[in-house]
């Protein structure tokens, strides 16, 4: 599958209508300028037009536009002497207004901190963004110098503990969406990740938690357990380590249900 393509399989997961001719309200030019933004997510940090045409599949004079736009509002930079652009601070100003007005978010750090110290391994909070799972916070033991996985980090849903979770805990017809967005952005390695997927989710209902044990990075082990706050929202809770740290059959014994017992500590915040 061609990066347009899988670029293309992770819009309109959330099964509305995303055209003119088929809701009104809906503004195409802005669809098509955060489709420019969410184009620099896709691997490289600058890009010309003819890479962004490319991976969005829009007209190139249609992205000369956007972007000229954009930088025009602070959203990209162009670099004159690659004739490129990228993500401009603009960008860096709208997700720390997200993050830093987070509630849970604030509330849950101690909690974490705590759980961290006690089982040497990095605890994070995951909220859902198409087909990744994006930090919002991660919290590390204190002489830990592995796995710091920084804000904004993506994780791809089929094979990380913090999708995998995700798609446990929403509705059946959220997890068609998004079962059949992955389908299109993997192809043919789709069968063996659903395999896994399916597994996971299996097992969240017998014990609460999903495990990632190699499947995204070879040398991580990680659990992840849905996080329900008030408003309907559904956020996960990771906890991570390398392998030769914290063994496969110890995370599941063990650290995943202390995991889930911090979820339902955090959820009694009433957040």
């Amino acid at each position: 599958m061609t990066a347009k393509e899988k670029f293309k399989a992770e819009l309109s997961l959330d099964g509305k209508p995303t055209g003119p001719e088929k809701d009104r309200k809906f503004v195409e030019a802005l669809s098509r300028g955060l489709d420019v933004l969410r184009a620099f997510s896709q691997g490289s940090v600058i890009l010309g037009n003819q890479d962004i045409a490319r991976l969005t599949g829009l007209p190139k004079p249609t992205v000369s536009r956007m972007t000229y736009t954009l930088t025009k509002l602070g959203y990209l930079s162009y670099n004159p002497l690659l004739e490129k652009y990228q993500l401009s601070s603009g960008v860096l100003a709208l997700g720390y207004a997200y993050v830093s007005n987070l509630k849970v978010r604030q509330l849950a750090k101690p909690y974490m901190d705590e759980f961290a110290r006690r089982t040497n391994m990095s605890v994070g909070l995951t909220c859902h963004d198409r087909l990744h799972m994006i930090y919002v916070e991660n919290r590390m033991p204190p002489e830990a110098t592995l796995l710091r996985m920084e804000i904004g980090l993506r994780l791809p849903m089929a094979t990380t503990s913090a999708g995998r979770a995700y798609c446990a805990a929403i509705s059946d017809s959220g997890r068609k969406i998004l079962m059949d967005g992955m389908a299109k952005k993997y192809g043919d390695q789709w069968p063996e990740k659903k395999e896994g997927l399916e597994r996971a989710m299996e097992e969240y209902k017998t014990s609460g938690f999903c495990l990632s044990l190699g499947e995204w990075d070879r040398n991580i082990n990680s659990a992840g357990v849905p996080v329900h706050l008030e408003d309907g929202t559904i956020m996960v809770l990771t906890c991570a380590a390398p392998s030769y740290l914290i063994s496969g059959e110890k995370l599941r014994e063990s650290i995943a249900h202390q995991l889930a017992m911090l979820a339902s500590d955090i959820e009694a915040l009433g957040v």
